[in-house]
């Protein structure tokens, strides 16, 4: 194997890092709406325990998150920004885990982990592995 084609990129890399992205940034982008725009009575019988301001303020980062997951790697325009998305993304799944553990609620802390490793990956692989070159 040549030097050039190992320090090239494979394709599936390049489908699976936008496939994750993808489901990432509709699952963020639902989560996040849910938690902007849904009235304070709902989000407390969601299971929101903590200040409304809060939750909204965690709801603006997860869809502004979700729209980093694409449209800067997808217009090719700051593509730079994908990545620190999703490592941001990754900072608010660790919290979100510590928080489910603190309150005793271990099974909930499964997908905010899960949620959290994804989002590691594609920052990794926009930043490392397979970055998206601006036009």
């Amino acid at each position: 194997m040549s030097d050039q084609n190992a320090a090239t990129p494979s394709k599936g890399l390049h489908i699976a890092l936008w496939v994750v992205q993808a489901l990432l940034a509709f699952a963020f982008l639902g989560a996040g709406s849910m938690k902007l725009l849904s009235p304070a009575e709902e989000l407390i019988k969601n299971g929101i325990t903590f200040d409304l301001s809060l939750a909204r303020f965690i709801g603006a980062s997860e869809a502004a998150g979700g729209l980093g997951l694409i449209l800067p790697a997808g217009l090719r325009i700051a593509p730079w920004l994908t990545p620190l998305a999703a490592a941001l993304l990754t900072l608010v799944m660790v919290l979100a885990v510590g928080y489910h553990v603190m309150e005793g609620d271990a099974a909930g802390s499964g997908p905010a982990a899960v949620l959290g490793a994804l989002s590691l990956f594609v920052a990794w692989g926009r930043q490392k592995a397979a970055p998206i070159q601006p036009r």
